[in-house]
């Protein structure tokens, strides 16, 4: 069976309320040298990595440019779910006129999954951040674990909103980059899910950042709340990757216990290939079964599932969410289900369901929208609202 993985959403019980501690970031007005190694080499942290506040630069490494703009490659300073210190990497594109007197404004996106290792991290390719049409600076994080050594916190909460939240600091390193405070976030699948957390930490954790609003399309949650005989397949490999990234954050958590003995014979998959080797290995056991007892159900994994579902917290900025109904992946009801949550804590949002669109054209089939939406937000029109009234 193929199966298009490109999911989803978790994080941790203090992840799940609000990061309040984080001290007020400034920028800085000079740079590192630029690194000259190789790409691979790039991604081989400092070790011991020197403390930093989250968003100060690590590293860079210049990518390409036009006579319009320049893409670089960036390592960063994050804090994961569990306060540590953290080195994260990213790709960004900015201009190279003048900025405008408050700076560009900055389109930080979270991607969808590729996969658990460095190997996998998109920022390894030129590939440039969409920026929906936004003049200004796009940056795309690789989210913390992405380095060599380390695995990706895949659906933990608190790790990726702070990584995706960091790279706008990061970015306001960038001399060059001229970049301002308004921003926007993004994500898609499970990015989608990343960015509701990211929408509803932003304020707290960042407060010198002011956020104009997110968009979040397709993201695969909540997964305790739907199982049905269409809803099967994916939901499971979600979950078997988010017990090994949840497990990062938290390492009382032992992944493997929930595992069957087929599973975890091709637990290296896991740790050494990518969403399409994860997909050819696990699909056809999922169809099977990978897990002795469910994670969904079964501590100490289920508490930490439920603590990383986001919608449950009000925040300031106005969310864009967006859905196909031909999502086979992530399915409508999903996204639905969000929804419902989000109307129901008195959270602003736009729901859009896309006719026939599916998980692979939901980004391209909502485009125009998601660019004339954001372009208000950041104009500081009122947001649209179409929960349902009371």
């Amino acid at each position: 069976m193929a199966v298009a993985l490109v999911l989803a959403g978790c994080s941790s019980r203090q992840g799940s309320q609000t990061s309040s501690s984080a001290p007020r970031i400034t920028r800085a007005t000079t740079l590192p040298a630029a690194f000259t190694g190789s790409v691979a080499a790039f991604y081989d942290p400092p070790d011991p990595l020197p403390h930093a506040r989250p968003g100060t630069l690590i590293r860079h490494q210049v990518v390409g440019g036009t006579a319009t703009e320049r893409t670089w490659r960036i390592m960063y300073h994050s804090i994961d779910a569990a306060g540590r210190d953290e080195p994260v990497t990213a790709l960004v594109t900015f201009p190279t006129r003048p900025a405008p007197p408050r700076g560009w404004p900055v389109v930080s996106s979270a991607p969808g999954t590729v996969g658990l290792n460095t190997s996998c991290a998109l920022s390894r390719s030129d590939d440039r951040p969409d920026a929906f049409g936004v003049t200004g600076v796009a940056v795309r994080t690789d989210y913390i674990g992405m380095v060599d050594g380390q695995r990706q916190r895949y659906l933990s909460g608190v790790s990726e909103a702070h990584s995706v939240i960091d790279a706008v600091r990061a970015v306001r390193h960038i001399p060059q980059a001229h970049a301002g405070s308004r921003w926007v976030a993004f994500g898609h699948s499970q990015g989608g899910q990343a960015a509701l957390f990211t929408n509803q930490l932003a304020a707290s954790y960042a407060p010198e950042l002011d956020l104009a609003g997110t968009v979040a399309g397709a993201p695969a949650s909540p997964l305790t709340d739907l199982r049905g005989p269409d809803d099967r397949i994916v939901p499971h490999l979600v979950e078997l990757l988010a017990l090994f990234g949840i497990a990062a954050d938290h390492p009382g958590l032992d992944p493997e216990s929930y595992l069957t003995h087929a599973a975890r014979r091709h637990v290296d998959v896991l740790e050494h290939g990518c969403v399409a080797d994860i997909v050819a290995t696990f699909a056809g056991l999922a169809d099977h079964g990978l897990f002795v007892k469910n994670p969904l159900t079964t501590g100490p994994a289920a508490a930490l599932v439920r603590d990383n579902e986001p919608g449950r917290v009000k925040a300031p900025s106005p969310i864009l969410l967006f859905e196909g109904t031909d999502d086979t992946d992530v399915l409508p009801a999903r996204a639905e289900a969000i929804r419902s949550r989000l109307c129901r804590v008195g959270q602003v949002t736009q729901f859009e369901v896309l006719r026939g669109a599916t998980h692979g054209t939901e980004i391209d089939r909502a485009r125009a929208d998601i660019s004339s939406w954001i372009a208000d937000r950041l104009a500081g029109q009122p947001a649209p609202d179409n929960c349902p009234a009371g």
